[in-house]
């Protein structure tokens, strides 16, 4: 079968689809959770337009590559509905505002950080 005809074949076949364990952030208090967490835990914050086709296409390779046995709390931040949030992830951890963008977070800094394609080549298990 080729390419195009697994793009856009109708097939009505379920798809084992992968869920990854997002925890929603859409409180500025969750960063001082976030902070504290870091210093036992890696803490990854995907940023996230829903408006955005180019975003919506790395979140969706991201959570297909994304290795469940990570050893990090995976949080999703919807930057549209919680602007006020995506502002002061930027403020707080000096992250220049991207999205889609994935912070990596231990003890309390941003430890990498990448947006766009630079997400899906970041390699977690090494850095986290």
């Amino acid at each position: 079968m080729g390419i195009f005809n697994k793009l856009f074949s109708g097939s009505s076949e379920p798809k084992d689809e992968k869920i990854l364990p997002w925890q929603e952030l859409n409180a500025i208090s969750q960063l001082n959770t976030i902070v504290e967490k870091s210093k036992s835990k890696t803490q990854l914050i995907f940023k996230h337009s829903t408006r955005c086709g180019i975003s919506r296409m790395v979140m969706n390779q991201f959570v297909a590559s994304c290795d469940l046995e990570l050893d990090a709390d995976l949080y999703y931040l919807d930057v549209l509905s919680f602007r006020d949030v995506s502002n002061e992830v930027g403020y707080k951890f000096q992250v220049m505002h991207q999205s889609p963008q994935l912070l990596v977070i231990k003890n309390g800094v941003v430890v990498a950080n990448a947006s766009h394609g630079g997400v899906n080549d970041m390699d977690l298990a090494q850095i986290v």
